[in-house]
């Protein structure tokens, strides 16, 4: 059985424009906006590490996934507060429709840490 007891914080970038006109992501404290979601459910899904003589490199993963019928305000660009580290959102926000009426059934979204 799936427990939806966590809670996550998004983390999205402001816009700043850079010398050549273009806007590009702020993630400078000033600029990010937050939002706090509630009863998601974060499980790990993969631990890798690469060592060289300069670093040992370590990327874990995890899986977050929302309760039926909600919907989060989250996009591959945003970043994830959760347990005391910053995770970066893999690839794309999958939205599970509904095929009886075209709601949203849940949300579902991949997260990774690298250190070293």
């Amino acid at each position: 059985m799936m427990f939806f007891d966590q809670t996550v914080v998004r983390v999205r970038a402001g816009v700043r424009i850079d010398r050549g006109g273009n806007q590009i992501p702020d993630w400078s404290a000033d600029a990010v906006s937050r939002q706090t979601i509630l009863e998601v459910n974060v499980q790990p899904t993969t631990a890798s590490e690469a060592t060289t003589p300069e670093r040992v490199a370590v990327v874990t993963g995890w899986h977050l996934q929302s309760p039926p019928g909600v919907d989060v305000d989250v996009t591959a660009m945003d970043r994830i507060e959760w347990a005391g580290m910053l995770l970066e959102v893999v690839g794309e926000v999958a939205r599970w429709f509904d095929p009886l009426d075209g709601t949203v059934h849940h949300v579902e979204f991949d997260l990774v840490r690298a250190t070293g």
